[in-house]
């Protein structure tokens, strides 16, 4: 049974997109994983590594909150220095001032050859519309960078949904080339009997070894795809290659149809990417009211206190006079003018609001059209499920009249063969149609936000 290229590729796409990180996991001893959907969910959750790096980006988002608010703390410094001065200033004085004749100047070098200074300097912030806008904002910042990890995981967690039920789906498909192997041997031993006694010919048994020929063929390549699938799965959940994954939860028409009634009711805060267009709309507005408070004036506070000393020599661990010196200030700087730039900020602040409101209002018609789509694929999904099932069964009959007819000597081999043909291609009808329901289920899902 030939599944179509686009269910085959979700089977298997994933094995290599992430296959440099595989090589690294070679050197871990294998393990044996049973895991129902659920259990697959929560090992991605913790080892997939694009959800890992969302996780690490909150904690930066953190870290960088932390650093901000370390502006609004008392900021204290301490330090020191030691000046050696090599060769002192000299200043011309009036000689008069020290007895000599006016009119004339005497050469004094003013100052010592060491100096020495130490001291702690404080700065505060006492108001800055901006800084404190910031400091507002830091919840949002979180909240946008969470959602940005949740969107992340969604997306990891549809594909798991789709390849593992797709993996699951695969075991019907072994089976019905199982059962039909078991079939066309049943058929060839029957039909080695009717020719040892002349009622078959040595072409009737060639042609059921040669149909039989091609289900072994067909199997090996299913194999072949389902081990590529369970690769692809393993690597989406930063599980090692080697090891061994069970699959143990079950599918069928029923699980598929299951809940769907509830997802009829929808609203867009549902939707994790509107709860995050949403977020990015009040950090915008966060950004017009930093830029209209950069107009107001800012007031800082800082001081210092400093110990300093004079020598001549360096010798400033012995006796000797050390003098302090300390001052307090008080800053307000008041923007008069400047050049227009923060009207222009403002209004840049204003347009790029304006621009998220937009995305969000586009959002919307893109959901509903997600939506709609998603609903109308189900809906065709089930009813192509439901009608195939049908015909596989009906297929499935009239192979077995056929067959009976043959054995009694009243059908042909030409007629068995169509009929078998037939069934297969019923067969191969049906497990793409389910798979075609589970890729429509985990879309509907997703774009209702009940994933």
């Amino acid at each position: 049974m030939r599944i179509g290229k686009g269910k085959k590729s979700l089977l298997f796409l994933l094995a290599w997109i992430w296959a440099p990180g595989m090589q690294a996991q070679q050197h871990f001893p294998a393990a044996i994983h049973s895991f129902s959907l659920q259990q697959a969910l929560d090992y991605a959750g913790q080892h997939n590594v694009q959800v890992k790096n969302a996780l690490l980006d909150i904690q930066i988002q953190r870290e960088t909150n932390r650093e901000f608010t370390g502006s609004a703390y008392p900021q204290v410094s301490a330090g020191g220095s030691v000046v050696y001065n090599a060769r002192l200033p000299v200043s011309l004085v009036p000689a008069e001032f020290i007895g000599g004749q006016q009119g004339e100047f005497i050469k004094l070098a003013f100052g010592v050859n060491w100096g020495a200074t130490g001291g702690v300097t404080l700065n505060q912030l006492v108001f800055d519309g901006q800084v404190f806008v910031g400091l507002q904002a830091r919840r949002t910042l979180m909240e946008f960078q969470e959602k940005q990890a949740e969107i992340t995981e969604e997306t990891i967690r549809a594909n798991i949904y789709k390849i593992y039920y797709q993996l699951v789906a695969a075991k019907t498909q072994i089976e019905l080339l199982d059962a039909n192997i078991d079939l066309l041997n049943k058929f060839q031993h029957d039909t080695r009997v009717m020719q040892e006694n002349g009622f078959a010919e040595k072409l009737d048994l060639d042609k059921i070894s040669v149909q039989l020929a091609n289900l072994q063929t067909e199997k090996t390549s299913a194999l072949n795809q389902i081990s590529n699938g369970y690769l692809g799965l393993k690597v989406l959940m930063g599980m090692p290659v080697k090891d061994s994954l069970i699959l143990t939860d079950s599918i069928s028409d029923e699980k598929i149809r299951d809940g769907i009634l509830e997802m009829e009711d929808f609203d867009y805060g549902q939707r994790k990417e509107f709860q995050y267009a949403d977020l990015g709309i009040a950090l915008a507005e966060y950004d017009v009211r930093r830029y209209k408070l950069s107009k107001l004036p800012t007031l800082h506070l800082n001081g210092y206190y400093n110990y300093n000393a004079q020598r001549q020599k360096f010798d400033f661990l012995k006796k000797g006079d050390w003098f302090d010196i300390s001052a307090i200030t008080l800053q307000l700087n008041i923007p008069l003018f400047t050049g227009f730039s923060a009207n222009a900020r403002i209004a840049k602040a204003k347009l790029s609001l304006q621009q998220s409101i937009n995305q969000r209002e586009a959002l919307k018609i893109s959901i509903n059209s997600e939506i709609e789509t998603a609903r109308n694929n189900f809906n065709s999904a089930i009813a192509t499920l439901d009608y195939q099932k049908k015909n596989m069964q009906l297929a499935e009959t009239v192979f077995q009249q056929t067959k009976k007819k043959f054995e009694v000597g009243m059908g042909s081999n030409t007629e068995i063969t169509q009929a078998h043909t037939d069934l297969k291609t019923a067969q191969t009808n049906y497990i793409n149609a389910l798979y075609s329901a589970i890729i429509a289920r985990v879309d509907y899902e997703k774009a209702t936000g009940k994933l």
